[in-house]
């Protein structure tokens, strides 16, 4: 583990929060300066197409959102290429366990955790907050994986088709997708969601984004859904120039510091 502090935050790089199966699961810790004994927390999941990415992709929102109060957390979880559902799950739950189980040492209010994810991490963030299955045995199993808000940012609600070939199996049977599919349970508990989509998502298409929504509108939730005209996939992480992905705090990424703010607003109300 290595640690860094600016003026604003303090960073520890590489903590060990648990066992992803036979290794340790990694995270980077994100603390405010401040010295307060019970702050919010958020768990902070990157996406990739739960093939690819790391903690480190997400790492502008552990900066922004801790220069905003917030104890956040980025964590990795087992890839496909390793390990197939529900070890990805089992991985995020154990992040938020781990940020209980450490409640004292990072100043952090247990009561007071949220998820937030983008496209295959929004799908986690999503499942973690519709099903206290899939606990895993990464460690901590002494604290529950509740958590009291999610934001999913152009995250799949349904595991069908090419998706479900990729993350359960090609041959897994249609209980096993829906059991991965936040859209196929009962969402009459669910948690406050913040989700947001760009209406012209190529990746993950918008109705995965607005049925969820509407089904949390019918089960009677706390839900915000904000769509973004004429923005595709990924649209917190592209620049100005539209030449390349940037980190959501780069000053050339076009959405980021709404994106950022719609976040930082949302939670500050629910954590």
């Amino acid at each position: 583990m290595t640690e860094s502090t600016t003026d604003a935050i303090s960073i520890r790089e590489g903590v060990v929060i648990g066992r992803a199966g036979d290794r340790p699961l990694l995270g980077d810790v994100y603390l405010p300066s401040d010295d307060a004994k019970a702050r919010p927390a958020i768990v902070v999941v990157h996406g990739g197409g739960w093939r690819k990415g790391s903690r480190t992709s997400v790492k502008g929102f552990g900066v922004l959102l801790s220069q905003a109060g917030f104890v956040c957390l980025c964590v990795d979880y087992r890839l496909i290429g390793e390990a197939l559902w529900p070890a990805q799950i089992e991985d995020i739950k154990c992040a938020v366990r781990f940020l209980k189980a450490n409640q004292d040492e990072l100043g952090v209010d247990p009561d007071r955790i949220g998820v937030n994810g983008d496209s295959a991490g929004g799908h986690l963030a999503l499942m973690a907050g519709v099903t206290s299955d899939f606990e895993g045995a990464g460690g901590h199993e002494e604290f529950s994986s509740d958590v009291k808000a999610v934001s999913s940012m152009y995250g799949p609600s349904t595991i069908q088709g090419g998706s479900a070939a990729s993350l359960i199996g090609e041959h897994a049977s249609q209980e096993n997708r829906d059991a991965a599919s936040p859209l196929a349970y009962d969402l009459k508990n669910f948690p406050p969601c913040l989700l947001m989509h760009g209406v012209e998502d190529q990746g993950v298409p918008l109705t995965e984004t607005t049925d969820f929504y509407q089904k949390l509108m019918q089960s009677n939730r706390i839900a915000e859904l904000h769509l973004f005209a004429g923005e595709g996939h990924a649209f917190d992480r592209q620049s100005s120039t539209k030449e390349k992905m940037v980190d959501i705090a780069d000053p050339s990424s076009v959405c980021g510091e709404t994106v950022i703010e719609l976040i930082r607003w949302f939670f500050s109300k629910y954590l």
